[in-house]
């Protein structure tokens, strides 16, 4: 049943891909994770696996701050430069099939950076709805994380985020609080004067530096013992 959801949502996914784009092989780079997938095993008894899913602020989370990853719980699943649609994708495969307790979800930026082309917040924000739907189906429970601030990017200094970061947390913010889901908010301890990525922690001013990292640790951590406090409805 799991599996018939999950392809509908995928399919519901493509809709904010032009028709007209030609996807190269493996476009949702469902390889990247499969050996490791297949090499790790069940979740012991009564351990509280977490899955973090997202781009690479979440992928360069593992390699800036290995320490916080020696937690053998912790599985790290981000994609460098993946937007939404692509994580919708492998979502089952990168998450569900993983059997966590818990999944963190970080993803929008690149969405709005059009990595994959243009997106509406709308498209954003239905494709986390969906992974979040997804997760819940199998009995997965969820943190949303707002997307960190940004009001520039270096590979396309034409966009300008700032206002748009704010829209789809914004969005995200109310969804969760709707639904009686954890919001797990780092923007407002990481964001400067300029509605951007404070250069206490960033070189870039969307990439986390080890400083940033370091702020997210413990609200992360936080943000999962509540959850995994919370009793199953």
């Amino acid at each position: 049943m799991k599996y018939g959801i999950g392809l509908l949502l995928i399919l519901f996914s493509m809709n904010s891909i032009s028709q007209n784009t030609q996807l190269p092989p493996d476009w949702a780079n469902l390889k990247r994770y499969a050996a490791e997938n297949s090499k790790l095993k069940a979740p012991a008894k009564n351990e509280k696996r977490i899955v973090f899913m997202g781009n690479s602020i979440t992928e360069f989370w593992k390699v800036l701050d290995s320490a916080f990853f020696k937690n053998s719980s912790y599985i790290n699943r981000g994609i460098s430069g993946q937007t939404t649609p692509q994580m919708l994708l492998r979502f089952n495969q990168d998450v569900v099939s993983l059997k966590p307790a818990v999944v963190v979800i970080m993803a929008g930026i690149n969405d709005i950076a059009q990595n994959t082309g243009p997106m509406t917040l709308e498209q954003s924000f239905n494709n986390i709805v969906s992974m979040v739907q997804l997760a819940l189906k199998n009995k997965i429970k969820v943190i949303v994380s707002s997307v960190l601030p940004a009001n520039a990017f270096p590979w396309r200094p034409q966009i300008k985020p700032a206002d748009q970061v704010i829209a789809l947390n914004s969005m995200l913010q109310k969804y969760c609080k709707s639904h009686a889901l954890i919001y797990l908010n780092y923007y407002p301890h990481m964001v400067d004067n300029a509605k951007g990525l404070d250069k206490k922690y960033s070189n870039d001013g969307v990439h986390p530096t080890l400083a940033g990292y370091l702020v997210m640790d413990p609200l992360v951590k936080e943000a999962i013992q509540k959850l995994i406090a919370r009793k199953s409805k």
